[in-house]
C-alpha cells in the first residue's frame, strides 16, 4: 500500500482524496475525499485573468487540504489545475501560491490528460459489469470545460470542450453583474446554441453515438442525481453508481431552469455553491444525453481524483 494525496483545481472547485492504493491488487482505499467551491474561474471568460479574490479563496482552500495531507502522511502529492488556469494571462501568480502551500507545482494539464485521467477514475471498477455495455463514453461536466472519452479498458479517444456550468452561467445568464433568475427562453436557447456547437466539436474525435454505457462525472451530474432521488443531503453513498433516466433528467433540468434562486437554495441536495450553476449543468447533461441516445446516466464519484491517486501510485 502506497498512501497518497491528490488534489484536483478546476473552474468552480477545488477537490482533495487521501488513499491507501494497492497496484498490485487494484486496491484503492479512500482515507479522506472533499470538496471546496472556490469559483476560481470567476470572470476568467470575460478578463482573461484569475480574479484577486478568487485566488485567495482558493489559497484559503489549500491551506487547510495541506493541514489534512500531513494529517494522514501521505507519501506523495499529485496537484494538477484544469480549466480556468489553462485560460488565464496570469496563471503564474497561482502557481506560485501552491508552491509556497503546498510543495508542490500544480500541474496545468491539458483537456486530453484530464480526460484519460477521470476516464481511469470513473471505470476502473466497472470493468467486468455485465449489466453495463462497452464502449463507456465517460463526460466529466466541470466549470469552464467538459470532457468526452470513448474506451473499453483504456481510453480509444477524447475531447475537451469549452463548456462548463460556470462558463455557460456567466456569457448567457449573468446580466448587469447578476445572475438572471429564472432564465428567459431566448437565454436558455443561446446556452443550447453553444452547448450544440461544443458537442459538434467533440464528435470530430469522439465516436459519442458508438457508446453503449454513459458514465457521467462531476457536481452537475452528482446533484442532478441526488435531486432525482431526493435526498435529504448529499449522500454520497447513494449517488455512486446510481441511474438516472433521460426522461428524469429532462424532467429536472426544466425545474431548474425555472426555478427562482431561493427555491433552488432550499433544495438540500444543492450545494450552496452551485445554486446559480446548476441549470446551465444539467442542461449540458440533458443535450450529451440527447445527442448521444443514451436512455440513463450511470453516476460516478470516482473521477479524477481516483485516476490522479492511481497515477500517483
Amino acid at each position: 500500500m502506497t498512501r497518497v494525496a491528490a488534489i484536483d483545481c478546476g473552474t468552480n472547485s477545488i477537490r482533495l482524496l487521501v488513499a491507501d492504493v494497492d497496484p498490485a491488487t487494484g486496491e484503492l482505499t479512500e482515507l479522506d475525499r472533499r470538496m471546496t467551491i472556490v469559483r476560481l474561474g470567476q470572470g476568467v471568460d470575460r478578463t482573461g485573468r484569475l480574479a484577486p479574490e478568487a485566488l485567495e479563496r482558493t489559497f484559503t482552500a489549500c491551506r487547510e487540504y495541506a493541514a489534512i495531507i500531513k494529517e494522514h502522511g501521505a507519501e506523495r502529492l499529485r496537484f494538477v489545475a484544469t480549466s480556468a488556469s489553462r485560460d488565464a494571462e496570469n496563471r503564474d501568480e497561482f502557481v506560485r501560491g501552491v508552491l509556497d502551500i503546498l510543495g508542490v507545482e500544480p500541474e496545468v494539464i491539458s483537456g486530453d490528460q484530464e480526460a484519460e485521467l477521470s476516464f481511469t477514475g470513473a471505470t476502473k471498477e466497472l470493468t467486468g459489469r455485465a449489466d453495463l455495455g462497452r464502449p463507456y463514453l465517460v463526460v466529466d461536466i466541470g466549470g469552464g470545460s467538459t470532457e468526452f472519452v470513448v474506451g473499453d479498458d483504456h481510453m480509444r479517444a477524447a475531447r475537451s470542450v469549452d463548456v462548463g456550468c460556470v462558463r455557460m452561467t456567466e456569457r448567457h445568464l449573468v446580466r448587469e453583474g447578476a445572475v438572471t433568475d429564472p432564465p428567459s427562453e431566448e437565454q436558455i436557447a443561446s446556452i443550447r446554441a453553444d452547448i450544440e456547437a461544443g458537442l459538434d466539436l467533440a464528435e470530430q474525435t469522439v465516436p459519442l453515438r458508438e457508446a453503449r454505457t454513459l458514465v457521467g462525472l462531476a457536481g452537475s451530474v452528482t446533484t442532478v442525481s441526488a435531486i432525482a432521488q431526493g435526498l435529504p443531503e448529499y449522500d454520497s453513498a447513494a449517488i455512486h453508481h446510481s441511474r438516472v433516466s433521460l426522461e428524469r433528467v429532462r424532467e429536472i433540468t426544466d425545474w431548474l431552469l425555472r426555478s427562482t434562486h431561493a427555491e433552488r437554495a432550499a433544495a438540500p441536495s444543492i450545494h450552496a455553491g452551485r445554486v446559480d450553476v446548476i441549470g446551465a449543468g444539467a442542461l449540458v447533461l440533458l443535450s450529451i444525453m440527447e445527442r448521444t441516445g443514451a436512455e440513463e446516466v450511470v453516476v460516478s464519484e470516482h473521477d479524477i481524483l481516483d485516476g490522479l491517486a492511481w497515477s500517483v501510485a
